[in-house]
């Protein structure tokens, strides 16, 4: 069983092509999956604590228990938890792939998801 992990908002409308795009991308069986509302924005700006470290805890668990072999970070169109424009988000994706760099030794990728609910890879875009 090979798994990998996402950290995506709570919006059940990403949910699944999210889903579907990671087993294909990292060639995997599951999906751990870690949502909050707007999570790009809690791992860009580091201010909640306790966030962070709940986020980070359950990366933890995935990468230790799972052997997950690479992290998404996902950012969409129309996100209640962060109501802010796509260039806004793409700022924050790039901050929040950074952020996760420095923490884990494993490919960490950023994707965004459009008002048709098509998930695109942008992390090559930084």
């Amino acid at each position: 069983m090979k798994f990998c992990t996402v950290i995506n908002c709570m919006d059940g409308r990403v949910q699944l092509p999210v889903i579907n795009y990671l087993l294909k991308r990292f060639n995997v069986d599951y999906v751990d999956s870690i949502t909050e509302p707007g999570p790009i924005l809690i791992l860009a700006e580091q201010k909640n604590k306790t966030l962070i470290d709940s986020i980070l805890a359950r990366v933890n668990v995935s990468i230790e228990k799972h052997s997950s072999v690479g992290i998404a970070v996902v950012g969409h169109y129309d996100c209640a938890g962060n109501p802010v424009s796509k260039d806004v988000q793409l700022q924050q994706l790039q901050k929040a792939v950074q952020f996760l760099r420095e923490k884990y030794d494993v490919p960490i990728i950023s994707l965004w998801v459009d008002e048709n609910w098509q998930v695109e890879e942008i992390s090559n875009h930084f």
